[in-house]
């Protein structure tokens, strides 16, 4: 029960923590910078998938090694290099291949990622304990 609690916790704060910073950054950031690129309509399936996977990533190489230690910073430390991980190979491929991709939407995103899952990780932690 405590592995379900934790990955719903991550879902649910890395989802609303992603809600936010997509509502505000899309509009400042993406979109001025991407538009012709960007899709008008959003792909659900992948978009579903990625929220669905990338809670599993940090269940698992953040969470639990946190839970294991019994300590919130291994959540934190793992769940932050996890994000800035993935986000990397996401940003440092679009940054390498697509012509409007910027070093300003690259760094930010690394660094958001790194947050977002940290904080997550950490969320995931705290429910595991409440859990088990």
């Amino acid at each position: 029960m405590a592995h379900i609690s934790a990955y719903l916790a991550i879902l649910l704060v890395f989802g609303v923590i992603d809600a936010v910073w997509l509502t505000v950054m899309g509009r400042l950031l993406y979109k001025p910078t991407l538009g012709d690129i960007l899709l008008t309509d959003l792909r659900i399936a992948p978009a579903i998938a990625f929220y669905l996977i990338f809670p599993l990533g940090v269940l698992f190489f953040a969470t639990l090694p946190a839970v294991r230690d019994n300590t919130v910073s291994v959540a934190l430390l793992h769940g932050a290099l996890f994000g800035a991980f993935a986000y990397a190979t996401y940003d440092l491929t679009n940054y390498a291949t697509l012509r409007n991709w910027t070093l300003q939407i690259t760094l930010l995103d690394i660094a958001y990622g790194a947050l977002a899952a940290g904080l997550a990780a950490a969320a995931g932690f705290y429910a595991a304990r409440l859990a088990g």
